[in-house]
């Protein structure tokens, strides 16, 4: 793994969160996008080398709607960039890790994803992402 990519966070209302962050964050996210695969809308701010993305459920019964109503807003997900995500998944199971996908797919920000059940990592959903070339 390379270094942390960026940090998931859920949110009720990404126009909401969006203000909220950018005073935060003292200027505007430089991306949003609609990820259909996931159901959710995202927004990305850049914070030094550091990247935060906001998570919007689009469906009731999406994963972050579901994870909302479970444990309410917050982090969601901390995604890690790799070389070689499927080298990656193949190293991962091998280590016992429970991967939730065995071929990676298309994510927000141009990423190829995949994700590692929290139940394999001490609780936390960790996301594995490698560049699209």
């Amino acid at each position: 793994m390379k270094h942390i990519e960026h940090i998931g966070i859920a949110v009720k209302n990404l126009d909401d969160a969006n203000k909220l962050y950018a005073k935060l964050f003292g200027k505007p996210s430089y991306k949003t996008e609609v990820v259909e695969s996931e159901n959710v809308k995202t927004s990305f701010f850049k914070v030094g080398n550091n990247k935060i993305e906001l998570l919007e459920a689009m469906e009731e019964d999406s994963i972050i709607a579901r994870f909302i109503q479970k444990k309410g807003e917050g982090i969601h997900h901390i995604a890690f960039e790799v070389e070689n995500i499927n080298e990656e998944i193949k190293r991962l199971k091998y280590e016992g890790f429970v991967v939730l996908s065995d071929v990676p797919k298309k994510g927000a920000d141009n990423k190829l994803v995949v994700f590692l059940h929290p139940i394999s990592t001490n609780g936390v959903l960790i996301e594995l992402c490698q560049e699209i070339i």
